[in-house]
């Protein structure tokens, strides 16, 4: 029987060889066919599933392997391509035979990239073998490939100046210590690609940083899964802040066993951040009886992204003014729902109040006395519950301050029914007719209609606004007509509606009877009105402009007109209207050059 036979017919007994367990039994065996021995641990050989890779959970493994032109490559070939890279790593590279054979047999993406470079019409085998000898392959690809990891992700782990695993005795070193203290081979790849450094330790200083875990009372079964869930742990010295939170959590009852089961696999966690928790709850006055309830409970509350969504909600709750007493209260009653999911309805609650102009003192009050319903319910957006219940921020304010108890319903997914008429409307509404008939519209007329819709605020705001312009020096009468023309101005804040008089005066030098022919000036930029007049000045030192122009003329036509008409009549016009937009546009001050 060849050699290579030989290998084939080994690789159809090694499944069950490894699972038996048997060392010696595997020992003599490996004699027979001429392999050198090796390290005899029997833990190398341990009750363990094959590792299996994306590629194998997905596409069915090696079974489903299809060449280029989409032909499905038969189990026969698969197993003879196998056995050839066997042959070559193992025979030819000198690698130990458990690691190729497990390289050979666990790197489906690499074999077909292998298969679609090799002619194999006869004897895929011989075709493979006579292929790698001229054309030796990086065996880190397959290597990486076979402990669990991507092309996309071990593509950035490959060394530049190395093919051979044979060059990296240290990187095979922490392999094998790994695996053979309990690590599953296909989960060492996550622990290089989240600390590559540790695969740099020199003999035996990995195995020394898994036995100083053991001296905390772990098995080494809880190790090797600890491990797996945070590779960190193996950087540097034993982890302080994770032998605290173990001995914390010990001080309140919990065995090591709890955490090995709370601790998820393919999750990294902060010890520190944990142990801060920790530490806030005991600020908090949870006493130990207390504490160990609520984590045996709810250990999402310590775990859940290291502890940092309950961080934040402590954060969150003393920013709203609430006390240590309080915030563990609400711990203590803590709802089932996810920590995160209690945060963020919460921030929703807040964006809401904050969008319907709520005092901060109010939304304080409402956190404080009411913090689990904030929490357990995503609350609509500002605008669909204004919308739905067809009510201004400020009723709805009043509303949610006097019924807090009715966010409940005004919840996602929960229809909302509109609020009953106060009445304030109505009033509001007539206020405002009132108002206008003092303009001198006709009751119930289309320009009434259209007026109402304008006019925004209460009338008590817009009397003060009138107000505003009479103090200027304008006659009630002449302002009544300034805003029937233009009733936007009314709408203006006093402090818009004095800053934009005071500028007319004093800036412009135009007394304030101008405004009485043209109201429509308060509803212009200050800057706009300061940028037309800086470049009609000028023109006018230049000649070019006809210097009794109306302020009307000047402000109201539209950019394009007054480009047209007036700044381009000069050469060099445009060039100084872009230096003055620049100039009055990037600067607070606005007044025009003279």
């Amino acid at each position: 029987m060849s050699y290579l036979q030989n290998l084939r017919a080994l690789s159809m007994l090694s499944s069950s060889i490894i699972a038996d367990s048997k060392f010696n039994f595997v020992r003599v065996l490996y004699w027979r066919f001429g392999f050198p021995s090796v390290a005899s641990n029997p833990r190398f050989y341990g009750n363990k599933k094959a590792p299996q890779t994306e590629e194998h959970k997905n596409s069915g493994g090696m079974l489903n392997m299809r060449s280029r032109n989409g032909r499905r490559i038969s189990r026969a070939t698969i197993k003879e391509a196998q056995a050839a890279m066997l042959e070559y790593l193992h025979s030819t590279r000198g690698i130990q035979f458990f690691d190729a054979d497990i390289m050979s047999k666990n790197s489906p993406i690499f074999l077909k990239k292998l298969l679609g470079r090799v002619e194999h019409e006869g004897d895929i085998g011989r075709s493979i073998i006579r292929f790698l000898r001229y054309h030796p392959i990086n065996e880190f690809e397959p290597f990486f490939e076979s402990v669990g990891l991507q092309p996309a992700e071990y593509n950035a782990f490959l060394p530049r100046n190395l093919m051979f695993l044979s060059d990296d005795d240290l990187l095979l070193e922490n392999f094998h210590v790994l695996f053979n203290y309990g690590v599953e081979r296909n989960k060492t790849g996550k622990i290089y690609k989240e600390v590559t450094q540790i695969f740099r330790y020199e003999y035996g200083v990995l195995l020394s940083k898994l036995k100083a875990y053991e001296k905390l009372g772990l098995s080494q079964a809880k190790v090797a899964n600890i491990v797996v869930c945070n590779p960190y742990l193996l950087i540097g010295g034993v982890n302080d802040r994770f032998v605290k939170v173990l001995e914390k959590l010990e001080n309140i009852g919990f065995e090591l066993s709890w955490v090995e089961e709370q601790l998820t696999d393919g999750n990294s966690y902060n010890w520190k951040q944990i142990l801060g928790l920790l530490f806030w709850f005991e600020q908090m006055g949870c006493g130990k009886e207390k504490l160990a309830d609520l984590i045996s409970q709810r250990p999402d509350l310590l775990l859940e992204d290291s502890g940092s969504k309950s961080l934040t909600l402590i954060g969150l709750l003393l920013k709203m003014g609430c006390s240590m007493v309080q915030i563990c209260s609400v711990f203590l009653q803590f709802p089932q729902i996810r920590v995160g999911e209690f945060v963020s309805n919460m921030r929703q609650c807040f964006l809401v109040f904050n969008e319907i102009n709520m005092d901060v003192q109010e939304i304080g009050y409402l956190f404080r006395s009411r913090p689990l319903l904030l929490g357990l319910y995503t609350l609509k957006r500002a605008k669909s519950l204004l919308g739905s219940l067809n009510v201004g921020k400020q009723r709805l304010c009043q509303f949610l301050l006097e019924n807090p108890e009715e966010l409940k319903n005004l919840r996602i997914g929960k229809r909302v029914l509109r609020l009953p008429d106060s009445g304030e409307v109505m009033r509001s509404k007539q206020q405002k007719t009132q108002f206008l008939l003092k303009l001198g519209l006709e009751e119930n007329s289309t320009e009434m209609k259209e007026a109402l819709k304008v006019f925004r605020g209460k009338v008590a705001i817009l009397q003060e606004r009138f107000d505003c312009i009479v103090e200027a020096g304008i006659d009630k009468k002449d302002v009544y007509k300034m805003i029937k023309v233009c009733p936007r101005i009314i709408n203006l804040r006093k402090d818009t509606i004095e800053e934009k008089i005071d500028f007319l005066v004093n800036n412009l030098e135009y007394p304030v009877s101008s405004l009485i022919s043209f109201p429509k000036y308060l509803a212009f930029s200050t800057k706009l009105v300061a940028l037309r007049f800086s470049m009609y000045n000028w023109l006018k030192e230049q000649g070019t402009a006809d210097p009794m122009l109306a302020l009307k003329t000047i402000v109201s036509c539209s950019e394009y007109e007054f480009l047209r008409h007036h700044v381009n009549r000069h050469p060099r016009g445009m060039e100084v209207w872009e230096n003055l937009k620049r100039e009055i546009y990037s600067d607070s001050m606005v007044s025009p050059a003279h």
